[in-house]
Protein backbone atom coordinates (compact mmCIF):
# COMPACT_ATOMS: atom_id res chain seq x y z
CA UNK A 1 0.00 0.00 0.00
CA UNK A 2 1.62 3.64 -0.96
CA UNK A 3 2.00 5.67 1.81
CA UNK A 4 -0.20 9.03 1.51
CA UNK A 5 1.11 12.87 1.94
CA UNK A 6 -0.77 15.61 1.81
CA UNK A 7 0.13 19.35 1.19
CA UNK A 8 -1.25 22.19 2.12
CA UNK A 9 0.01 25.83 0.27
CA UNK A 10 -1.40 28.63 -0.93
CA UNK A 11 1.20 28.77 -3.84
CA UNK A 12 -0.33 26.89 -6.82
CA UNK A 13 3.18 26.33 -8.07
CA UNK A 14 4.47 25.22 -5.44
CA UNK A 15 1.98 22.59 -4.67
CA UNK A 16 1.84 21.05 -8.68
CA UNK A 17 6.11 21.02 -8.15
CA UNK A 18 6.16 18.86 -4.52
CA UNK A 19 2.99 16.94 -5.69
CA UNK A 20 4.39 15.91 -9.34
CA UNK A 21 7.60 15.28 -7.35
CA UNK A 22 6.04 12.76 -4.93
CA UNK A 23 3.60 11.31 -7.30
CA UNK A 24 7.10 10.04 -9.36
CA UNK A 25 8.45 8.88 -6.41
CA UNK A 26 5.14 5.98 -5.85
CA UNK A 27 3.19 8.35 -3.20
CA UNK A 28 -0.13 8.97 -3.13
CA UNK A 29 -0.70 12.70 -3.10
CA UNK A 30 -3.48 15.06 -1.88
CA UNK A 31 -2.46 18.84 -2.25
CA UNK A 32 -4.73 21.32 -1.02
CA UNK A 33 -4.48 25.44 -0.84
CA UNK A 34 -5.13 26.18 3.16
CA UNK A 35 -5.36 24.38 6.72
CA UNK A 36 -8.70 24.20 6.85
CA UNK A 37 -9.22 22.00 3.56
CA UNK A 38 -6.21 19.61 4.88
CA UNK A 39 -8.25 19.04 8.00
CA UNK A 40 -10.99 18.31 6.24
CA UNK A 41 -9.26 15.85 4.56
CA UNK A 42 -8.01 13.67 6.96
CA UNK A 43 -10.87 11.58 7.76
CA UNK A 44 -11.00 10.00 4.87
CA UNK A 45 -7.60 10.10 3.12
CA UNK A 46 -5.71 9.49 6.57
CA UNK A 47 -2.10 10.59 5.45
CA UNK A 48 0.53 9.04 6.80
CA UNK A 49 2.73 12.95 6.06
CA UNK A 50 1.75 16.22 5.82
CA UNK A 51 3.51 19.35 4.26
CA UNK A 52 2.24 22.41 6.04
CA UNK A 53 3.02 25.54 4.59
CA UNK A 54 3.80 28.12 7.63
CA UNK A 55 1.99 31.28 5.92
CA UNK A 56 -1.81 29.97 4.73
CA UNK A 57 -5.04 31.87 4.24
CA UNK A 58 -7.80 30.69 6.66
CA UNK A 59 -6.07 28.72 8.78
CA UNK A 60 -1.98 29.13 8.97
CA UNK A 61 0.94 25.79 9.20
CA UNK A 62 1.39 26.03 12.84
CA UNK A 63 -3.00 26.76 13.38
CA UNK A 64 -3.63 23.18 11.12
CA UNK A 65 -0.74 21.27 13.25
CA UNK A 66 -2.47 22.16 16.58
CA UNK A 67 -6.06 20.79 15.47
CA UNK A 68 -4.05 18.10 13.65
CA UNK A 69 -2.35 17.09 16.90
CA UNK A 70 -5.83 17.22 18.60
CA UNK A 71 -7.92 15.57 16.20
CA UNK A 72 -6.01 12.90 14.08
CA UNK A 73 -2.51 12.68 15.71
CA UNK A 74 -1.47 10.26 13.31
CA UNK A 75 0.73 12.35 10.23
CA UNK A 76 4.02 13.13 10.87
CA UNK A 77 4.59 16.52 10.40
CA UNK A 78 6.98 18.82 7.38
CA UNK A 79 6.61 22.75 7.69
CA UNK A 80 7.55 24.29 4.29
CA UNK A 81 8.89 27.65 5.08
CA UNK A 82 10.76 30.94 3.37
CA UNK A 83 12.32 31.86 6.85
CA UNK A 84 15.14 29.63 7.93
CA UNK A 85 16.24 30.88 10.70
CA UNK A 86 16.93 29.84 14.61
CA UNK A 87 13.48 31.29 15.96
CA UNK A 88 11.79 29.12 13.22
CA UNK A 89 13.51 26.20 13.94
CA UNK A 90 12.64 26.97 17.60
CA UNK A 91 9.34 26.73 16.71
CA UNK A 92 8.96 23.76 14.70
CA UNK A 93 11.15 21.74 16.77
CA UNK A 94 9.23 22.21 19.83
CA UNK A 95 5.94 22.03 18.37
CA UNK A 96 6.92 17.97 17.53
CA UNK A 97 6.81 18.68 13.84
CA UNK A 98 9.23 15.89 12.29
CA UNK A 99 11.26 18.38 10.09
CA UNK A 100 11.04 21.85 7.95
CA UNK A 101 12.27 22.37 4.83
CA UNK A 102 12.84 25.75 3.05
CA UNK A 103 11.97 27.52 -0.03
CA UNK A 104 13.18 27.22 -2.18
CA UNK A 105 13.80 23.42 -1.40
CA UNK A 106 16.06 21.14 -2.30
CA UNK A 107 14.12 18.04 -4.48
CA UNK A 108 16.55 15.46 -2.96
CA UNK A 109 16.12 17.15 0.56
CA UNK A 110 12.38 16.64 0.52
CA UNK A 111 12.30 13.25 -0.84
CA UNK A 112 14.33 12.14 2.22
CA UNK A 113 12.46 13.85 4.81
CA UNK A 114 9.31 12.73 3.15
CA UNK A 115 10.24 9.13 2.80
CA UNK A 116 12.09 8.97 6.63
CA UNK A 117 9.14 10.19 8.01
CA UNK A 118 6.25 7.86 5.89
CA UNK A 119 8.46 5.07 7.10
CA UNK A 120 8.57 6.17 11.11
CA UNK A 121 4.63 6.84 10.41
CA UNK A 122 4.04 3.74 9.05
CA UNK A 123 6.77 1.45 11.50
CA UNK A 124 5.34 2.84 14.25
CA UNK A 125 1.36 2.68 13.61
CA UNK A 126 1.32 6.79 13.95
CA UNK A 127 -0.82 6.72 11.00
CA UNK A 128 -3.83 5.11 12.58
CA UNK A 129 -6.11 5.85 15.36
CA UNK A 130 -4.52 6.58 19.04
CA UNK A 131 -6.19 3.02 20.26
CA UNK A 132 -4.55 1.52 16.94
CA UNK A 133 -1.00 3.37 17.79
CA UNK A 134 -0.79 1.52 21.29
CA UNK A 135 -1.54 -1.57 20.08
CA UNK A 136 1.91 -4.15 21.00
CA UNK A 137 3.58 -5.44 17.99
CA UNK A 138 2.38 -3.59 15.05
CA UNK A 139 6.05 -2.90 15.08
CA UNK A 140 8.57 -4.35 12.62
CA UNK A 141 11.19 -5.76 14.44
CA UNK A 142 13.14 -8.18 11.84
CA UNK A 143 14.58 -11.31 12.92
CA UNK A 144 15.20 -14.23 14.77
CA UNK A 145 18.61 -14.29 16.42
CA UNK A 146 19.03 -15.61 19.57
CA UNK A 147 20.48 -12.02 20.36
CA UNK A 148 17.91 -10.17 18.99
CA UNK A 149 14.75 -12.18 20.66
CA UNK A 150 16.83 -11.95 24.15
CA UNK A 151 16.60 -7.92 23.65
CA UNK A 152 12.62 -7.71 22.53
CA UNK A 153 11.55 -10.19 25.68
CA UNK A 154 13.98 -8.11 28.06
CA UNK A 155 12.63 -5.13 26.54
CA UNK A 156 8.92 -6.56 27.31
CA UNK A 157 9.09 -7.50 30.95
CA UNK A 158 11.13 -3.89 32.02
CA UNK A 159 8.15 -2.34 29.68
CA UNK A 160 5.76 -3.14 32.73
CA UNK A 161 7.83 -1.70 35.23
CA UNK A 162 7.69 1.77 34.72
CA UNK A 163 11.71 1.35 35.30
CA UNK A 164 14.07 4.03 33.22
CA UNK A 165 15.97 2.07 30.70
CA UNK A 166 18.98 2.62 28.53
CA UNK A 167 19.56 1.61 25.01
CA UNK A 168 23.04 0.92 23.59
CA UNK A 169 23.90 -0.03 20.54
CA UNK A 170 25.61 0.77 17.29
CA UNK A 171 24.07 3.22 14.50
CA UNK A 172 22.00 1.42 12.67
CA UNK A 173 20.67 -1.28 15.33
CA UNK A 174 17.39 -0.32 15.45
CA UNK A 175 17.43 1.50 18.91
CA UNK A 176 14.61 3.39 18.66
CA UNK A 177 12.20 0.22 17.68
CA UNK A 178 13.30 -1.20 21.22
CA UNK A 179 12.09 1.98 22.84
CA UNK A 180 8.33 1.52 20.78
CA UNK A 181 8.05 -2.23 22.49
CA UNK A 182 9.03 -0.71 25.56
CA UNK A 183 6.73 2.26 24.86
CA UNK A 184 3.74 -0.10 24.01
CA UNK A 185 4.09 -3.20 26.16
CA UNK A 186 3.69 -0.31 28.89
CA UNK A 187 0.89 0.76 31.32
CA UNK A 188 1.85 4.39 28.98
CA UNK A 189 0.59 2.78 25.41
CA UNK A 190 -2.18 4.85 25.22
CA UNK A 191 -0.55 7.74 26.37
CA UNK A 192 2.10 9.90 23.99
CA UNK A 193 5.82 8.78 22.77
CA UNK A 194 7.83 11.98 22.14
CA UNK A 195 11.03 11.47 21.07
CA UNK A 196 14.19 14.09 20.76
CA UNK A 197 17.09 13.86 19.07
CA UNK A 198 19.59 14.98 21.79
CA UNK A 199 22.21 15.07 18.81
CA UNK A 200 21.03 17.38 16.16
CA UNK A 201 19.27 20.37 18.36
CA UNK A 202 21.89 23.09 19.03
CA UNK A 203 22.66 24.05 22.66
CA UNK A 204 20.63 27.26 22.17
CA UNK A 205 17.61 24.76 21.42
CA UNK A 206 18.35 22.58 23.84
CA UNK A 207 16.79 24.03 27.34
CA UNK A 208 13.66 25.48 25.22
CA UNK A 209 13.06 21.93 23.71
CA UNK A 210 13.02 20.17 26.58
CA UNK A 211 11.28 22.76 28.88
CA UNK A 212 9.70 25.32 26.82
CA UNK A 213 8.43 28.70 27.56
CA UNK A 214 6.45 31.75 29.32
CA UNK A 215 5.14 34.37 26.68
CA UNK A 216 7.73 37.10 26.41
CA UNK A 217 10.65 34.86 27.64
CA UNK A 218 12.28 35.76 24.77
CA UNK A 219 12.23 37.87 21.55
CA UNK A 220 10.05 35.38 19.68
CA UNK A 221 8.57 34.17 22.41
CA UNK A 222 4.65 35.34 20.99
CA UNK A 223 3.10 32.65 23.39
CA UNK A 224 3.43 29.89 25.88
CA UNK A 225 4.49 26.72 24.64
CA UNK A 226 4.82 23.57 26.37
CA UNK A 227 8.04 21.31 25.56
CA UNK A 228 8.52 17.95 24.78
CA UNK A 229 8.36 17.05 28.89
CA UNK A 230 4.84 18.38 28.60
CA UNK A 231 4.16 16.81 25.73
CA UNK A 232 5.31 13.18 26.67
CA UNK A 233 2.71 13.76 30.28
CA UNK A 234 2.07 10.88 30.90
CA UNK A 235 3.77 8.85 27.96
CA UNK A 236 7.03 8.23 27.11
CA UNK A 237 9.87 10.39 26.42
CA UNK A 238 12.63 8.87 24.38
CA UNK A 239 16.21 10.80 24.49
CA UNK A 240 18.21 9.41 21.85
CA UNK A 241 21.60 9.74 21.24
CA UNK A 242 21.98 11.05 24.99
CA UNK A 243 25.73 10.81 24.78
CA UNK A 244 25.39 13.76 22.56
CA UNK A 245 23.63 16.07 24.82
CA UNK A 246 26.30 18.96 26.16
CA UNK A 247 27.21 18.76 29.65
CA UNK A 248 25.07 22.08 30.23
CA UNK A 249 22.11 19.80 29.13
CA UNK A 250 22.94 17.41 31.15
CA UNK A 251 22.88 19.30 34.71
CA UNK A 252 19.11 20.40 33.61
CA UNK A 253 18.16 17.31 32.69
CA UNK A 254 19.46 15.40 35.88
CA UNK A 255 17.85 17.97 38.01
CA UNK A 256 14.22 17.38 36.08
CA UNK A 257 14.55 13.52 37.06
CA UNK A 258 15.86 13.91 40.41
CA UNK A 259 12.53 16.18 41.19
CA UNK A 260 10.63 15.19 38.51
CA UNK A 261 9.41 19.03 38.12
CA UNK A 262 10.21 21.44 34.94
CA UNK A 263 10.12 25.56 34.91
CA UNK A 264 9.48 26.77 31.92
CA UNK A 265 11.76 29.75 30.63
CA UNK A 266 10.63 32.86 31.73
CA UNK A 267 8.36 31.34 34.55
CA UNK A 268 8.51 31.21 37.95
CA UNK A 269 6.10 28.43 38.97
CA UNK A 270 7.83 24.49 38.76
CA UNK A 271 5.61 22.18 37.22
CA UNK A 272 5.11 18.80 37.73
CA UNK A 273 6.20 16.08 35.39
CA UNK A 274 5.08 12.43 34.23
CA UNK A 275 7.27 11.05 31.78
CA UNK A 276 8.66 7.26 31.29
CA UNK A 277 12.25 8.00 30.24
CA UNK A 278 14.03 5.64 27.78
CA UNK A 279 17.40 6.93 26.56
CA UNK A 280 19.89 5.64 24.28
CA UNK A 281 23.55 5.84 22.59
CA UNK A 282 25.74 4.81 20.78
CA UNK A 283 29.05 5.80 22.54
CA UNK A 284 30.29 4.03 25.64
CA UNK A 285 28.96 6.25 28.74
CA UNK A 286 31.48 5.65 30.80
CA UNK A 287 34.38 6.02 28.96
CA UNK A 288 32.44 9.80 28.27
CA UNK A 289 32.31 9.83 32.15
CA UNK A 290 36.45 9.23 32.48
CA UNK A 291 36.59 11.90 29.64
CA UNK A 292 34.71 14.10 31.63
CA UNK A 293 32.15 14.25 29.20
CA UNK A 294 29.54 12.96 30.48
CA UNK A 295 28.09 13.31 34.39
CA UNK A 296 28.36 10.34 36.45
CA UNK A 297 24.83 11.08 38.45
CA UNK A 298 23.20 11.57 35.35
CA UNK A 299 24.18 8.18 34.07
CA UNK A 300 23.32 6.57 37.27
CA UNK A 301 19.94 8.08 36.61
CA UNK A 302 19.73 6.88 33.04
CA UNK A 303 21.17 2.96 33.36
CA UNK A 304 18.52 1.78 35.91
CA UNK A 305 17.84 -1.04 33.38
CA UNK A 306 20.03 -1.44 29.93
CA UNK A 307 19.48 -2.90 27.21
CA UNK A 308 22.82 -3.75 24.74
CA UNK A 309 21.61 -4.37 20.96
CA UNK A 310 23.98 -6.53 19.26
CA UNK A 311 24.94 -5.36 15.78
CA UNK A 312 24.04 -7.21 12.72
CA UNK A 313 27.68 -8.68 12.29
CA UNK A 314 27.09 -10.60 15.60
CA UNK A 315 23.38 -11.89 14.03
CA UNK A 316 23.98 -12.71 10.64
CA UNK A 317 21.10 -15.34 10.79
CA UNK A 318 19.03 -12.50 10.92
CA UNK A 319 20.16 -10.81 7.68
CA UNK A 320 17.97 -13.45 4.91
CA UNK A 321 14.70 -12.01 6.57
CA UNK A 322 15.96 -8.69 6.69
CA UNK A 323 16.97 -8.92 2.88
CA UNK A 324 13.27 -10.44 2.24
CA UNK A 325 11.03 -7.30 4.12
CA UNK A 326 13.62 -4.67 2.12
CA UNK A 327 12.77 -6.35 -1.32
CA UNK A 328 8.60 -6.14 -0.70
CA UNK A 329 9.40 -2.38 1.30
CA UNK A 330 11.28 -1.17 -1.61
CA UNK A 331 9.45 -3.25 -4.59
CA UNK A 332 6.20 -1.36 -3.28
CA UNK A 333 7.89 1.89 -3.14
CA UNK A 334 10.09 1.79 -6.07
CA UNK A 335 7.58 -0.13 -8.12
CA UNK A 336 9.96 -2.42 -8.64
CA UNK A 337 9.42 -6.44 -9.02
CA UNK A 338 12.76 -7.87 -7.67
CA UNK A 339 12.27 -11.69 -6.62
CA UNK A 340 14.50 -12.17 -4.47
CA UNK A 341 18.96 -12.65 -3.79
CA UNK A 342 20.81 -15.62 -5.88
CA UNK A 343 22.71 -17.61 -3.68
CA UNK A 344 26.31 -16.10 -4.53
CA UNK A 345 24.84 -12.50 -3.79
CA UNK A 346 23.34 -13.97 -0.20
CA UNK A 347 26.64 -15.52 0.70
CA UNK A 348 28.42 -12.04 -0.32
CA UNK A 349 25.83 -9.90 2.09
CA UNK A 350 25.89 -12.58 4.73
CA UNK A 351 29.62 -12.39 5.15
CA UNK A 352 29.83 -8.24 4.77
CA UNK A 353 30.81 -6.87 8.34
CA UNK A 354 27.82 -4.12 7.41
CA UNK A 355 29.48 -1.39 9.55
CA UNK A 356 25.89 0.88 9.24
CA UNK A 357 24.13 -1.83 10.62
CA UNK A 358 20.45 -2.35 9.83
CA UNK A 359 20.42 0.59 8.28
CA UNK A 360 23.52 -0.07 5.96
CA UNK A 361 22.25 -3.27 4.65
CA UNK A 362 18.80 -1.30 3.67
CA UNK A 363 20.27 1.39 1.38
CA UNK A 364 22.76 -1.94 0.21
CA UNK A 365 19.72 -3.82 -1.28
CA UNK A 366 17.73 -0.74 -2.58
CA UNK A 367 20.54 0.28 -4.36
CA UNK A 368 21.18 -3.41 -5.59
CA UNK A 369 17.21 -3.48 -6.69
CA UNK A 370 17.41 -0.26 -8.62
CA UNK A 371 20.52 -1.88 -10.47
CA UNK A 372 19.29 -5.07 -10.97
CA UNK A 373 16.34 -5.01 -13.96
CA UNK A 374 14.41 -7.93 -12.88
CA UNK A 375 14.32 -11.14 -11.06
CA UNK A 376 16.93 -11.44 -8.55
CA UNK A 377 19.76 -9.69 -7.08
CA UNK A 378 22.90 -10.51 -8.28
CA UNK A 379 27.09 -9.95 -7.00
CA UNK A 380 27.60 -7.62 -9.75
CA UNK A 381 24.71 -5.33 -8.27
CA UNK A 382 26.02 -5.02 -5.22
CA UNK A 383 27.95 -2.15 -4.17
CA UNK A 384 31.70 -2.04 -4.31
CA UNK A 385 32.28 -2.42 -0.61
CA UNK A 386 30.19 -5.33 -0.44
CA UNK A 387 31.39 -7.40 -3.02
CA UNK A 388 35.35 -5.96 -1.94
CA UNK A 389 34.37 -9.18 0.45
CA UNK A 390 34.96 -7.36 4.17
CA UNK A 391 34.59 -9.93 6.66
CA UNK A 392 32.10 -9.95 9.42
CA UNK A 393 34.27 -8.39 12.17
CA UNK A 394 34.02 -4.79 10.49
CA UNK A 395 33.86 -2.56 13.16
CA UNK A 396 30.12 -0.29 13.32
CA UNK A 397 30.00 3.54 12.51
CA UNK A 398 30.60 5.12 14.64
CA UNK A 399 30.83 4.79 18.63
CA UNK A 400 30.21 8.19 18.92
CA UNK A 401 33.22 10.69 19.45
CA UNK A 402 34.94 8.10 22.30
CA UNK A 403 37.52 7.02 19.55
CA UNK A 404 37.03 3.61 20.35
CA UNK A 405 37.41 2.77 16.71
CA UNK A 406 41.07 0.94 16.82
CA UNK A 407 43.56 1.91 13.94
CA UNK A 408 42.91 -1.39 11.64
CA UNK A 409 39.76 -0.94 11.69
CA UNK A 410 39.10 2.59 10.39
CA UNK A 411 39.19 1.91 7.09
CA UNK A 412 36.15 -0.16 7.15
CA UNK A 413 34.63 3.24 8.44
CA UNK A 414 36.30 5.95 6.28
CA UNK A 415 35.03 3.65 3.13
CA UNK A 416 31.74 3.88 4.23
CA UNK A 417 31.66 7.62 5.02
CA UNK A 418 33.24 8.45 1.56
CA UNK A 419 30.86 5.92 -0.64
CA UNK A 420 27.13 7.84 1.64
CA UNK A 421 28.94 10.99 0.76
CA UNK A 422 29.18 10.47 -3.12
CA UNK A 423 25.37 9.04 -2.83
CA UNK A 424 24.56 12.03 -1.45
CA UNK A 425 26.43 14.44 -3.46
CA UNK A 426 28.69 15.17 -0.70
CA UNK A 427 25.42 16.69 1.11
CA UNK A 428 26.19 16.50 4.59
CA UNK A 429 23.05 17.04 5.75
CA UNK A 430 21.65 14.00 3.76
CA UNK A 431 24.57 11.83 4.70
CA UNK A 432 24.80 12.55 8.41
CA UNK A 433 21.20 11.26 7.92
CA UNK A 434 21.49 8.27 6.51
CA UNK A 435 24.23 7.60 8.50
CA UNK A 436 22.15 8.12 11.84
CA UNK A 437 24.55 10.45 12.86
CA UNK A 438 24.61 14.07 14.08
CA UNK A 439 25.95 16.88 11.64
CA UNK A 440 28.89 17.38 14.15
CA UNK A 441 30.06 13.53 14.37
CA UNK A 442 30.41 13.03 10.81
CA UNK A 443 32.42 16.94 10.38
CA UNK A 444 34.54 15.05 12.87
CA UNK A 445 34.69 11.84 11.02
CA UNK A 446 35.59 13.86 7.89
CA UNK A 447 37.97 15.97 9.20
CA UNK A 448 40.08 13.23 10.88
CA UNK A 449 39.67 11.41 7.58
CA UNK A 450 40.31 13.36 5.02
CA UNK A 451 42.69 16.38 6.32
CA UNK A 452 44.65 16.96 3.73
Amino acid sequence: MKAKIVIADNEAPIRKVMTLLLREEGYEVMAVANGREALNALPAFRPDVALLDRQMPLMGGVETFEAIRKRFPGPAVIFITAYGSIPLAVDTVKKGAYDFIEKPFDNDDLLLKVKRAAEISRATGKAGTPQERSQPGTHPVIGESNGLRQVIDRAKRVAATGATVLICGESGTGKELIAHIIHRNSRRAAAPFVAVNCGAIPLTLMESELFDHEKDAFTDAKETQPGTFERASGGTLFLDEIGELPIEAQVKLLRVLEEKRITRIGGKASLPVDVRIVAATNRNLEEEVRKGTFRLDLLYRLNVFTLTIPPLRERREDIPPLVDFFIARHNEALGLSISGVSREAMEMIASYGWPGNVRDLDNAIQSAMILAPFGAIQTEHLPPRVKGGKQAGSPSIPQGEAGSIKEANAQAEKDLILETLKKYNYNRILTAGALNVSRKTLFNKMKRYFKK
